[in-house]
């Protein structure tokens, strides 16, 4: 069976004034089809690096990152924007929503752009992530809590092979955020996906199916 993905000796550092910082070192991981997987570390240690790696928003300076196979690091930014669309979602702290659309239009809007738009699914994910009587609304009408779920929905209904979340729930409340977190898994699970969960909470963490821990670089 192909791995949603898999990091071989990823290795990446930012420029500075004194040289090169490293921030990866050499990093291996492996992720497979309904497989949930819970990174955590310090604040600086490299997980939001890890995370843009896998989802083809920045490239790695060593090592390979394959999505379903395909070796996404050679190819160039429009290439990998493709395989993003196609087989990745992300949630972001950040909500980016689309102020000028409605929420129903917010939820399909990236599974319309990987061609697999479904208002019954975005209907549905709505529903489960209590946003039925929002759909018509704009995002300025909703609280920080129900912007969030909308990012939610709308990377859920794009039926992604993988999902990346970057502490997804950090704008809820904890009672909100278990419930939010407990449908996404049941989502994920039902719909065969893999899920990388970027987080400092201990709690969110032991929700997930394993966890790595990210420090000096490296992962243990």
């Amino acid at each position: 069976m192909t791995s949603v993905l898999q990091l071989d000796a990823v290795e990446k550092a930012y420029p500075s004034s004194e040289g090169p910082v490293p921030v990866l070192r050499g990093v291996d991981l492996t992720l497979a089809p309904a497989e949930t997987l819970a990174l955590t570390g310090e604040s600086g240690s490299g997980k939001s690096t890890l995370l843009h790696l896998a989802a083809g928003l920045e490239t790695a300076d060593a090592g390979a990152v394959r999505i379903a196979g395909t070796d996404i690091t050679p190819l160039s930014d429009t290439a990998r924007a493709a395989v993003r669309r196609s087989d990745v979602a992300v949630v972001f702290q950040q909500f980016n929503l689309i102020p000028s659309l409605t929420v129903a239009d917010n939820i399909t809007f990236q599974s319309r752009l990987a061609g697999r738009a479904d208002t019954n699914l975005a209907a549905e994910l709505a529903d489960r992530l209590g946003l039925g009587a929002q759909m018509r609304k704009y995002p300025e009408a909703l609280s920080g809590g129900q912007q969030q779920r909308v990012a939610i929905a709308r990377a859920l209904a794009a039926r992604p092979r993988l999902l990346l979340a970057d502490e997804p729930t950090g704008n809820l409340d904890e009672a909100t955020a278990s419930t939010v977190m407990d449908e996404m898994l049941n989502l994920v699970t039902e719909a065969g996906a893999a899920m990388l969960l970027v987080t400092h909470s201990p709690t969110l963490a032991a929700q997930m199916g394993r966890q790595v821990h990210l420090k000096a670089g490296r992962l243990a």
